[in-house]
């Protein structure tokens, strides 16, 4: 466990986005500017383990330098996105650590969180069937969030008697679905339906399961296309202000659209306006 908590994998360094990875937990694939994450262990329902935690934080922390990743998907092998961290291989050893281990564990779950909310990229979550326990935050972590009629999110925390409040949880879910939401699930544990995560702000949209990869993708490729600086500034600025003013969020608005103001894809769009054709984005 301890290879994975600390910074030393190797695939910081060695990951290309061309050259693909698959791993014990997760694979990942490349195409048209989108990375694909796909969590695959579909016999237990994609759980995570000590290892796949420190492998996806080192994944998405590496994203930073992977400038030909424009966008990126992550879902579930089949027909289930995740069911949290695994019974046996996490839940039963975490009963027998010390504190300072723990620490260290649940310091290495909210990394994931961090990386994920970190990279550039826009993230999309392609969520079908069940999504819980630390599943249910790697959706939130996502920038935007697709399921199907059959997802159902918990995250069910207190179920194994732990606080609603793990890997960031009671900071991102009521900015989502607001807090008296957002109450409830942690404190209850229960399934939030497809429905009503919809209705409550959680999902973007709602596909059929045969589709709902492919449209995600497609969603990511239509980012991919765009001025993917400007996006990256976007998604920064999304976290950032939380916790600032609106005056502080207004002068740092202001410097951000400054610095794209001097970005080629700016100047792109103008030419192109002026010639009334499509713009062509090279993010740079």
């Amino acid at each position: 466990m301890k290879h994975y908590i600390g910074s030393t994998n190797p695939m910081r360094a060695q990951f290309s986005a061309q050259a693909g990875y698959t791993g014990r937990h997760f694979s990942w694939s490349f195409d048209a500017g989108v990375g694909t994450v796909t969590l695959n262990r579909p016999e237990r329902k994609n759980p995570l383990t000590f290892e796949s935690y420190g492998e996806l934080r080192d994944l998405f922390g590496a994203l930073k330098y992977a400038t030909d990743v424009k966008a990126v998907v992550v879902t579930g092998a089949g027909g289930n996105f995740c069911s949290g961290g695994d019974v046996h291989e996490i839940i039963g050893p975490l009963t027998t650590m010390t504190m300072p281990e723990l620490l260290e564990f649940t310091r290495m779950t909210g990394a994931l969180v961090k990386a994920m909310r970190d990279c550039p990229q826009p993230v999309l979550g392609a969520i079908d069937g069940i999504c819980a326990g630390a599943g249910a935050m790697m959706a939130l972590a996502c920038d935007m969030r697709y399921g199907t009629a059959a997802t159902k999110t918990a995250f069910l925390f207190t179920r194994v008697g732990l606080a609603g409040a793990d890997m960031g949880a009671c900071a991102l879910l009521p900015r989502v679905i607001g807090q008296g939401r957002a109450s409830e699930l942690l404190f209850t544990g229960r399934a939030m339906t497809a429905n009503e995560g919809l209705n409550w702000g959680f999902f973007n949209a709602l596909h059929e399961p045969g589709e709902l990869l492919s449209r995600v993708q497609q969603a990511a490729r239509d980012l991919a296309d765009g001025p993917t600086f400007a996006h990256g500034m976007t998604k920064t600025m999304l976290q950032q202000e939380w916790a600032m003013t609106i005056e502080q969020a207004i002068e740092a608005e202001a410097q951000a659209q400054a610095i794209c103001m001097q970005t080629q894809d700016f100047t792109r769009a103008y030419e192109a306006f002026a010639a009334k054709q499509k713009p062509v984005f090279g993010g740079d």
